[in-house]
């Protein structure tokens, strides 16, 4: 069995830091000073092509549960758990916003 160096393990913050930088990228992507929120778009969409209503932190609560999914198969993908982090957040200002 090959030993591994866990000193070059990812740590809890490099996921964090790589869902930060993500989620900056996506304003430059999305031409969105904000970054990439197209969730309540995407649910609105959604309704109308299949009646079911989704709230837009439902939309992104979605695509944690892909991220999860796909981290449990294949090969270990750094990307699935800082896409998962920064999913959460965007969830969490999602609920901020239409609860508080």
């Amino acid at each position: 069995m090959k030993e591994i160096d866990v000193s070059t393990l990812p740590i809890a913050q490099h996921f964090l830091e790589a869902a930060k930088g993500h989620l900056g990228a996506r304003a430059t992507t999305y031409d969105k000073p904000a970054g990439e929120r197209s969730m309540e778009r995407t649910v609105k969409t959604f309704a109308a092509l299949t009646d079911i209503q989704l709230t837009e932190e439902h939309g992104w609560l979605f695509m944690e549960v892909l991220k999860q999914v796909r981290s449990l198969q294949g090969k270990f993908k750094a990307d699935n758990y800082e896409d998962l982090a920064g999913y959460a957040a965007l969830r969490g200002e999602s609920a901020a916003r239409s609860r508080m």
